[in-house]
């Protein structure tokens, strides 16, 4: 009589908790929020006209390579900045939708930055459009950590810590 095989690797090897709704909807806001952010970037760097007007109207006695630098001293870190934002969204979406535990506390320190960037920014000088966009970015972040940390959410995290 022929014996089966054994099967390699432990008999009940625990499957992935598949995350509930309120984590997925939560994910697919972070990758919004990675999109919208290159949205962001894209209004900046075409409103940056107007921003240089700013800068003129506020200081007549600019000469063009004043007004220039002055410039991109704003668009380089815009820039950056945007770029890293894209990829710490895109990070918390991945590691939030694999019920890493430590992703919705980053996500949250994250959040509070961006309120923190906001508030700072109703006070700075920027194009109408920059802050639009701005505050639905914040608005797509303050639904994500709410449904991260909604009740049906947290045991999803609980579980993913203990496989």
């Amino acid at each position: 009589m022929d014996e089966p095989y054994p099967a390699s690797g432990p008999a009940h090897e625990p499957q992935p908790a598949r995350p509930p709704r309120p984590v997925l909807t939560a994910v697919r806001l972070m990758y919004a929020g990675a999109a919208l952010e290159v949205l962001a970037l894209i209004v900046a760097v075409v409103t940056s006209g107007s921003f240089k007007s700013a800068i003129f109207t506020t200081h007549p006695d600019y000469t063009p390579a004043q007004l220039h630098t002055a410039e991109v001293a704003r668009t380089l870190p815009l820039v950056a900045g945007a770029l890293i934002t894209i990829g710490l969204w895109l990070w918390m979406g991945w590691a939030n939708g694999r019920g890493r535990s430590w992703a919705r506390i980053v996500a949250a320190v994250l959040f509070g930055i961006n309120t923190l960037d906001l508030l700072i920014s109703l006070f700075a000088l920027r194009a109408p459009a920059d802050l639009i966009v701005d505050v639905v970015i914040w608005l797509v972040g303050l639904a994500a950590i709410v449904l991260l940390f909604s009740k049906e959410s947290g045991p999803f995290y609980q579980q993913a810590a203990h496989r």
